[in-house]
């Protein structure tokens, strides 16, 4: 399966699209650098969840640092044709750190496991294949 994606102009991040338990959409940078899914804790509060609900505080290393980031298991989502269901992603509050974005978070690599992937860039097109 084929899906376009949208560049930035400054740096090339890839956007993509997620949907979080079937009813909020979210912009995501698409990070084959990043381990683990992130999302903003904004964004995760505005689609229902209570922050109080993390399952788990791990600490990740960032640009700035190590940090704190909670752990939540979300019941579903979707992105560039992958499905994940009781998912546990990593929540950490952007604006709280200072970071002023148009998207809400990044999808790392543990999203991408079990799938063989082709990022285009030429086409802006990413080739999803389940192994």
């Amino acid at each position: 399966m084929k899906f376009s994606f949208e560049r930035m102009v400054d740096g090339g991040l890839i956007i993509v699209g997620l949907t979080l338990d079937k009813k909020s959409k979210l912009r995501m940078i698409l990070d084959t650098g990043c381990s683990n899914t992130t999302i903003d804790s904004n964004a995760l509060y505005l689609s229902g969840y209570e922050l109080k609900d993390a399952v788990e505080i791990v600490e990740i290393e960032t640009a700035n640092g190590i940090v704190e980031s909670e752990v939540f298991e979300v019941n579903q989502i979707k992105s560039i044709g992958i499905l994940k269901s009781k998912f546990k992603i990593q929540v950490y509050d952007f604006l709280a750190h200072c970071i002023f974005s148009n998207y809400d978070g990044l999808i790392g690599l543990d999203f991408l496991e079990g799938t063989k992937f082709c990022i285009d860039t030429n086409l802006n097109e990413i080739t999803i294949t389940a192994k």
